[in-house]
């Protein structure tokens, strides 16, 4: 019955900044952990970063690592990803996923949001 809601996507000049949020809504939610992927035009899925809900341990992937950061309130079951220093090749749909355990394999995370677009202009 949950439902993840991506929120936050937009257009923003390289070195810019972006927030990110990924609402669970429907139930009160309980998976291991929560990840962040991005799909760009013409490329495969890529992993970006992940937290767990309980001990709040975190993983990026190298190539958002030291500009982005991946945190979430338990409370609002709401998972965010503040984007800093972006870049044109961040450009991509951003997707948020529950997963059964922290990891950057997608075949762990078993359920989805749609999506939410971020565009990064040079």
């Amino acid at each position: 019955q949950v439902q993840l809601v991506e929120s936050g996507g937009g257009l923003v000049q390289a070195g810019g900044s972006l927030r990110l949020s990924c609402a669970a809504s429907g139930r009160t939610f309980s998976s291991a952990a929560m990840g962040w992927f991005r799909q760009a035009p013409g490329k495969e899925r890529e992993f970006v970063a992940a937290i767990t809900w309980s001990d709040v341990i975190t993983y990026y992937a190298d190539s958002v690592k030291g500009r982005f950061t991946i945190s979430r309130d338990s409370a609002k079951n709401t998972v965010y990803l503040q984007m800093n220093s972006l870049k044109p090749e961040d450009t991509a749909v951003y997707y948020c996923a529950a997963g059964d355990l922290l990891t950057v394999q997608e075949s762990h995370y078993y359920l989805w949001g749609q999506g939410t677009q971020v565009t990064v202009s040079s």
